[in-house]
């Protein structure tokens, strides 16, 4: 349970989530029906119907950021190798643009975390700990390193090598309860296992800010993270927030997805697609090294509503819009889909045909060097 900065309505709440990225070894064609052309699964866990954002969805772990993932008493435990104000993360990547402020809502300004202390993390930080705590709470998973034990690339110019979680202790589910009822918990935990949230193993991915559908709902500032692991750490969902995982290869998720065996929202579909550019879990985490100090896109998708589905607009496309009006509206037409598709050329958006049939049209070029899922549209006869 999380004590979040921003609980207005009106307010984005910054919130972070981990794509756990683990290493895979085929079992062979006997044991497996299903062929999959990449080298690791994603971890992806099932939300329980009970839920109210996004019922009954399969999910990378993640959740809104706690007050407690910005104290001044973290400082500590990352000393003395790892001081402000980067923690060791390298240069700060290029700042992203200001996050639209929502009509009618209050001036944002500094928060402060419970013990009055102006908070002493900053973002990047702050965020990636809160990731590494909510995949902790909903996935039992550790993502911790020992204080004082350095990477060799830390000192050398050699590569890091892929990552691999922290085997839980005896009284892990005591601790997980703790944590859940009161997220200051995990930094007690950390201290109590000496131990440090491995934030350099997290790696700047994406930014979604969550888009209008409906009035009354919460609009998340989401920031993505990529963790590559080298095997899969043991997982055990919380039976609460969490009721069921699945590791899964992008291409295995996409099959899943159409085969209504798994519900995915538009931005975990979006980002599975574009994971699938990748054969390797070393190409994967090479990508991510080589790329740690571009800046990251934030991008806030844009609703169309038409006469027979839904459009995704993201930036680059030529029907989306800037325009601060459309942060609480939709975009709206009595065409149908198909006539909507064929008058663009410039298409950056996913469209919704229906619960899981999803497509996606990319004819621009990737900003920066990040790099953009291929356009994927699937056959209703395949369906």
């Amino acid at each position: 349970m999380s004590r979040s900065l921003k609980p207005d309505l009106k307010v984005w709440r910054q919130a972070a989530t981990i794509v756990l990225a683990a290493g895979w070894k085929s079992p062979g064609a006997a044991a497996s029906s299903v062929q999959s052309a990449e080298d690791f699964r994603l971890l992806l866990l099932q939300r329980s119907k009970s839920q109210g954002f996004l019922p009954g969805a399969h999910v990378f772990p993640g959740g809104a950021l706690d007050a407690s993932d910005r104290s001044a008493d973290w400082l500590q435990l990352f000393a003395p190798h790892h001081l402000p104000p980067r923690f060791g993360l390298g240069p700060a990547p290029a700042q992203r643009s200001a996050v639209p402020e929502l009509p009618n809502s209050q001036p944002t300004s500094l928060p402060e975390v419970a013990d009055g202390d102006a908070a002493a993390l900053p973002d990047d930080v702050a965020l990636r700990i809160c990731a590494i705590r909510e995949a902790f709470e909903e996935a039992g998973a550790l993502l911790l390193r020992p204080r004082g034990v350095r990477r060799i690339s830390e000192s050398q110019d050699s590569a890091p090598d892929l990552d691999c979680s922290l085997e839980p202790p005896p009284d892990v589910s005591i601790w997980r309860t703790r944590v859940s009822g009161d997220a200051r918990h995990f930094l007690d935990l950390c201290a109590q296992l000496d131990c440090t949230p491995n934030i350099w193993a997290l790696h700047d991915w994406s930014g979604w800010l969550t888009p209008f559908v409906a009035e009354k709902r919460h609009r998340f500032d989401t920031s993505f993270y990529l963790c590559c692991l080298r095997e899969q750490p043991p997982i055990q969902p919380d039976l609460t927030e969490v009721v069921d995982c699945q590791w899964l290869s992008p291409s295995e998720a996409t099959k899943s997805f159409l085969s209504k065996e798994i519900w995915l929202a538009p931005p975990q579909f979006y980002e599975i697609r574009r994971l699938e550019n990748f054969a390797s879990l070393s190409n994967l985490h090479k990508f991510c090294l080589e790329h740690a100090s571009e800046r990251t896109e934030r991008w806030r998708p844009v609703t169309c509503v038409t006469a027979d589905g839904m459009i995704q607009l993201y930036p680059g496309d030529e029907l989306y819009l800037e325009d601060s009006h459309l942060l609480e509206k939709v975009l709206s037409t009595e065409k149908k889909t198909e006539e909507i598709m064929k008058e663009a050329k410039k298409l950056h958006r996913l469209v919704q045909h229906s619960r899981h049939h999803y497509s996606i049209h990319v004819t621009i070029p990737s900003k920066g060097k990040h790099i953009y899922p291929k356009s994927y549209v699937v056959n209703k006869s395949h369906l």
